[in-house]
């Protein structure tokens, strides 16, 4: 009903005028809709604490966006796809931050993963990043413009064998972010595939084993920002852990776990 008067594409180079962050009531959701917040911008955030939801929500409007807060369930899939139909009549989303996610580890005791929150991480981390994106990405890709980011992680680069289901889910999202670039260029499409090391957040203190270099989620964010607005193919940040996460990749496997091992990343200590 009123997507003529939201179908403003960017408000400068750098600042889109519709976006839609998904996990906004996390500390990292948080602080990308608080970094984008401004006058002129809408916001549209998805978050499943209502209360947390709507205190960001709150804090975006009085640094100048107009706000749209959604408390929608990403794991059932047809009510997500009904909520983007909605959002297409009412909106032309410019950016898309695909931040959603959850962490499972196999436990203080080492005793393994559990298989019910395995299948939830897969459908919120994997099933939930790829379905909205791929429909986010035919809209955008039909009138020519539009930004797609999609979080990642440091861990996507190599499997830490505390926390196999998270580094996997992060690994699709990686390649599913370079090949939805592939596709789409020459569309007037950007995708920028965000691969963070540790943030201070809930998620990164339930996770096991050492936090190098531990940063901020306001540092993080405008790290993000940033790689966004130059349609980065992909940022992935600290330096230091980025280049060891890397490494860990490239080298012989026997290697890679033995450097693990050394750094405690093998086992839990409880």
């Amino acid at each position: 009903m009123l997507k003529h008067f939201f179908n403003r594409r960017l408000r400068d180079s750098y600042t889109p005028a519709v976006i839609l962050i998904t996990g906004a009531t996390g500390a990292i959701g948080a602080a990308l809709a608080k970094c984008y917040a401004g006058p002129g911008v809408i916001l549209l955030l998805q978050g499943r604490q209502e209360r947390v939801l709507d205190q960001v929500a709150q804090q975006c409007v009085e640094m100048g966006a107009e706000v749209r807060p959604y408390c929608i369930d990403l794991l059932d899939a047809p009510s997500v796809i009904a909520w983007l139909d909605q959002l297409n009549e009412d909106y032309c989303v410019d950016l898309f931050i695909a931040n959603a996610g959850m962490n499972i580890s196999t436990g203080v005791d080492n005793a393994g993963e559990c298989e019910d929150e395995m299948l939830q991480l897969l459908d919120l981390n994997i099933k939930a990043t790829l379905l909205m994106s791929s429909y986010l990405s035919k809209e955008m890709r039909k009138r020519g413009s539009g930004k797609i980011a999609l979080i990642s992680s440091l861990a996507g680069f190599y499997g830490l064998p505390m926390m196999p289901s998270y580094c996997a889910s992060k690994a699709a999202v990686k390649a599913y972010g370079e090949a939805l670039r592939g596709w789409l260029s020459g569309s007037g499409v950007g995708v920028t595939v965000i691969m963070p090391g540790n943030i201070q957040s809930a998620m990164c203190d339930g996770m096991l084993g050492p936090k190098p270099f531990l940063m901020t989620p306001e540092y993080a964010a405008r790290v993000m920002q940033r790689g966004i607005a130059r349609n980065a193919a992909r940022v992935s940040f600290p330096f230091p852990l980025n280049l060891g996460t890397w490494c860990l990749m490239l080298l012989p496997a026997s290697v890679s776990q033995k450097i693990l091992r050394l750094l405690s990343y093998s086992r839990p200590k409880g």
